[in-house]
């Protein structure tokens, strides 16, 4: 059996300009890098604005584990069998941050005959969209600094600057540092710290934005620091807005590559859904809905974070409709949830199996929850037995409600999920969506995140300390109040514990940290020890990347 890589270095890949145009982009729209690639300004494309909007439909997933549940390569592969079943459809992904490609997690672009090409671009600085956002926050946090350093006009409280800095790479050493030692003439030393790019205000910023307007009005609202008299500094306060825009113009373009089989993809922005709100842009999926009948887009990880961020989050924002979901499981992970070991998961156990379906129960009811209509698909492994498929597809018809469809896309491309492009068609086209946010703007911030933390994770409730709490009120008290929560937490179980596996209730969430993300337009609450900068693992997969004798690039998968 031929590996990914190999896989994808066997395609014949369409030059951009024939992808572009069966998309309906004309070549005047497209700012080609190199022969694939292209970014495309929307803005040439005739009566773009004044079309109408197709489906969308929401690929999501159960819990994590190590296991492999197969997000990403089932959203392509939906989307090459929506096309193969005479569909026009396209897909709408997240760029891969760095960070994973050199540690554990690897690359995003899909896998075996479902993958967006070119792979080795993608997953690494594809357009330099990821490096433009770094910079621009950078810039931001520079000038914070150097406004100090000139006399502080603004009289900023350097124990209450908030605004810190970010690189698209896993490095825990910067986690918290101390900035402009080595004497007067570096600045003033503060205790400072960076992120990772992909959790950075600008980055959903970026990704949230509907326009260019947008994005300048939303960076200037971006809040770095206080005042001793507790009076926020801004962006435009700094006068640091216009810069900001420059760098991220030319990045706010979606970016057009295809799918092995010719599928149009855009694939823009990468906010990680444990730390961030986990979407691709809002412009590119808008984009995919003029051009296309059907647009396939995913929200990170388990749906008790991508989903949840997705509906409550970026449709709240941008007035989006999804129009049913797909709640992607393996065998493997199920089994996993119901206690097997790893070493274990090739070997038929249906009670194990049976014990992890709770997980993906409780993630079929919260999609509900948000009137939208769900679909289970099985992402097929070689392991799997007849009983193990008979198994899943009982429970979710008789105790669920839901079809449970076996998907081969990975062995098969587009041809293993025409099965669920059609029932995908069905659900979408029955009218049965009533989208609705799960809880009202007028909800204070305790009572949202309380909300969620007990309808999607099954909590008995949140827990703060005081000053936590205190952070809570003062947010109110300036003004914040409507705006939704963004919750940070581990991607691994529905509580704040990663080791919580399957469907864990009447556990207490634990509040870390309120962070505030004015620009954005949502509040982080930072849960358990979730970092917002992740560390490398023991062995990072850095160490087995390389360019061989031919000047491949080997190891990225």
């Amino acid at each position: 059996m031929a590996t990914d890589i190999e896989i994808a270095r066997a395609a014949k890949l369409q030059p951009i300009a024939e992808v572009a145009s069966r998309a309906g982009i004309p070549e005047a729209a497209l700012h080609p890098f190199g022969k694939f690639i292209a970014k495309v300004d929307t803005h040439e494309i005739p009566d773009f604005a004044s079309r109408p909007d197709g489906k969308l439909i929401l690929v999501t997933a159960i819990s994590p584990t190590p296991a492999g549940e197969g997000k990403t390569t089932t959203t392509v592969g939906l989307g090459d069998g929506l096309t193969r079943i005479g569909k026009n459809c396209m897909i709408a992904l997240r760029e891969p941050s760095l960070g994973p490609s050199f540690g554990m997690k690897g690359g995003a672009a899909g896998g075996g005959h479902a993958q967006v090409v070119p792979m080795e671009q993608i997953n690494l600085h594809f357009t330099g969209d990821f490096h433009a956002i770094t910079s621009a926050h950078n810039l931001l946090a520079a000038m914070v600094d150097n406004h100090v350093y000139w006399g502080n006009g603004l009289r900023l409280d350097s124990r209450n600057i908030t605004w810190r800095r970010v690189m698209d790479m896993n490095d825990r050493s910067l986690r918290s540092i101390v900035s402009s030692l080595g004497g007067a003439s570096n600045g003033f030393p503060r205790e400072d710290g960076f992120d990772i790019t992909v959790a950075s205000e600008v980055m959903a910023i970026f990704c949230l934005a509907s326009d260019f307007a947008d994005l300048e009005a939303r960076l200037g609202k971006i809040v770095v620091g206080r005042t001793r008299d507790k009076h926020a500094i801004t962006a435009s306060d700094l006068k640091a807005t216009g810069a900001m825009s420059v760098l991220l113009k030319d990045a706010l373009m979606p970016n057009l590559v295809q799918t092995l089989e010719g599928t149009p993809a855009f694939v823009h922005g990468g906010p990680f859904a444990n730390i961030a709100h986990g979407c691709n842009s809002v412009i590119a999926t808008r984009a995919a809905l003029k051009l296309a009948d059907y647009t396939v887009t995913e929200a990170g990880f388990g749906a008790d974070l991508g989903a949840e961020k997705f509906f409550d989050i970026k449709c709240r924002k941008s007035g989006l409709k999804p129009a049913a979901a797909v709640v992607v499981a393996t065998v493997r992970a199920l089994k996993m949830h119901g206690g097997a070991a790893k070493d274990a998961l090739g070997q038929e156990d249906l009670g194990a199996l049976h014990g992890g379906l709770a997980n993906l129960a409780r993630h079929v009811g919260n999609i509900r929850k948000f009137g939208v209509p769900p679909i289970v698909a099985i992402n097929h492994f070689a392991s799997d037995t007849q009983a193990e498929h008979e198994l899943i597809a009982n429970y979710c018809r008789n105790h669920l409600g839901v079809e449970a469809v076996i998907c081969r896309h990975w062995a098969d491309g587009g041809a293993g999920t025409e099965e669920l492009a059609r029932r995908v068609v069905a659900l979408a086209e029955s009218g049965e969506a009533d989208f609705e946010p799960l809880y009202p703007d007028t909800m204070s911030l305790w009572e949202k995140l309380e909300t969620i933390a007990r309808e999607i994770y099954g909590a008995e409730g949140i827990s703060a300390d005081h000053k936590v709490k205190a952070r809570f009120a003062e947010l109110e008290a300036a003004g914040h109040g409507r705006l939704p929560v963004c919750v940070a937490k581990t991607q691994y179980s529905f509580s704040a514990d990663p080791n919580l596996r399957g469907a864990p209730s009447g556990h207490v969430v634990s509040v870390r940290e309120l962070r505030l993300s004015a620009g954005a337009g949502f509040a982080v609450a930072i849960c358990g020890d979730i970092m917002t900068m992740p560390g490398l693992p023991r062995v990072p997969a850095a160490e087995r990347i390389h360019i061989d004798g031919q000047g491949r690039i080997e190891g990225l998968f």
